[in-house]
C-alpha cells in the first residue's frame, strides 16, 4: 500500500504488507484477506503503468508466504535499478524466544534473497541468530553477529531485543545496533551502539511496525549517526507505549488488566512525540 513512511518525504515510500486484517490478530476474532504474490504483482504493475514508481524507501514486515516474499525482492531490485539510492528497510519477522511463528521455508528466502538486498534490518536476537547461525551469549557475540549480517548486505543492523544482561537492572532490555560507513577514500568504518530500554508488562500489536518505520525516519534525518537515530527511535517507542499504557489502565479501571482494544497504540495522540521526541533513552557507543 503506497504511502509516506517518514517525516518530510522527498518522494513517497512504500510499505509492503501481506495481510489486510480487521482488527489485528491480537484480538479473539478477525477477518480479512492475505495478499498473494500475483495480487502484489498486479498492484505494482498498476503503479508502473501510471509512472508513479519512483520511490526513495521501501519497508516490509510480517509475511507468511515464500512467493510473496520473492515478489517483494523482485520489486525492490527493480526499484533500486531505477533509483540506486533507494533504502530498503526489512523487519525479518521469523520468530522469537527460540521458536518460529512463520513457516520454516521462509527462513532460506530471508537469508539468501531478502537480507542481501536490504539496507536496514531489524531482527530480534532469535532472528539474528537464525540468519547467521551464531548464538548470542555476550555483547562480543552480538557484535560478531551484526558483522556477519553486514557481510550479507545491510549497512545498518539493529537487534531490537536480546537476552543479554542489562547493566541498569533486570527491569531493562538490551538492544544493539551497528552501522557501516564508507569514507571518501573508500575505507570502511563502523559505529556500534548499545541501548537499554525499560521492559513493559503488556502485549501490544504493531510495535514492530512502528519501530521499523521510526528507524527508517530517523536514519533519514541522521544517515551517518546511528546513535542519535536509535535514541530518537527508542524514545518515540517509549512515549507511545507509556501514553498507551496510561490510557489503557484508565479505561480498564483499578486492578483490572487492559484488554487488546484498550491497548491499541495511541498513535494520533502521540503525533508530537513521533515528530520530535524528548530523548529519554540514551545509547552508548561500544567498540
Amino acid at each position: 500500500m503506497p504511502g509516506p513512511v517518514h517525516p518530510e518525504p522527498r518522494r513517497p515510500g512504500v510499505r509492503g504488507q501481506q495481510e489486510r486484517l480487521v482488527p489485528a490478530t491480537g484480538y479473539s476474532h478477525w477477518k480479512g484477506q492475505v495478499l498473494t504474490a500475483d495480487e502484489l504483482h498486479v498492484l505494482y504493475e498498476g503503479i508502473k503503468l501510471n509512472n508513479v514508481h519512483q520511490y526513495d524507501y521501501v519497508l516490509t514486515g510480517y509475511t507468511r508466504d515464500t512467493s510473496f516474499l520473492e515478489m517483494v525482492v523482485d520489486i525492490v531490485q527493480e526499484l533500486k535499478r531505477a533509483n540506486p539510492n533507494l533504502v530498503y528497510v526489512c523487519d525479518p519477522v521469523l520468530g522469537d524466544h527460540g521458536s518460529m511463528y512463520v513457516p520454516q521455508n521462509l527462513y532460506p528466502v530471508y537469508k539468501n534473497k531478502v537480507v542481501p538486498v536490504a539496507d536496514i534490518i531489524t531482527p530480534n536476537q532469535f532472528e539474528a541468530e537464525l540468519l547467521t547461525g551464531k548464538n548470542i551469549s555476550t555483547e562480543k557475540d552480538a557484535v560478531e553477529v551484526m558483522d556477519l549480517l553486514h557481510a550479507m548486505g545491510p549497512d545498518t543492523v539493529v537487534i531490537t531485543s536480546s537476552d543479554l544482561p542489562p547493566r541498569l537492572g533486570d527491569r531493562f532490555l538490551v538492544s544493539l545496533g551497528s552501522q557501516r560507513h564508507v569514507r571518501p577514500d573508500g575505507s570502511r568504518t563502523t559505529q556500534r551502539v548499545r541501548i537499554e530500554v525499560p521492559k513493559v508488562d503488556a502485549v501490544f500489536v504493531g510495535t514492530g511496525d512502528l519501530f521499523a518505520a521510526m528507524l527508517l525516519a530517523w536514519t533519514h534525518h541522521y544517515p551517518n549517526d546511528l546513535k542519535t537515530a536509535c535514541e530518537k527511535t527508542f524514545s518515540v517507542m517509549h512515549h507511545v507505549i507509556q501514553r498507551t499504557i496510561s490510557y489503557a489502565h484508565e479505561l480498564a479501571g483499578p486492578g483490572r488488566r487492559p484488554s487488546p482494544p484498550q491497548l491499541e497504540l495511541r498513535m494520533v495522540q502521540s503525533k508530537a512525540d513521533i515528530e520530535d521526541p524528548a530523548i529519554v533513552t540514551e545509547a552508548t557507543v561500544i567498540s
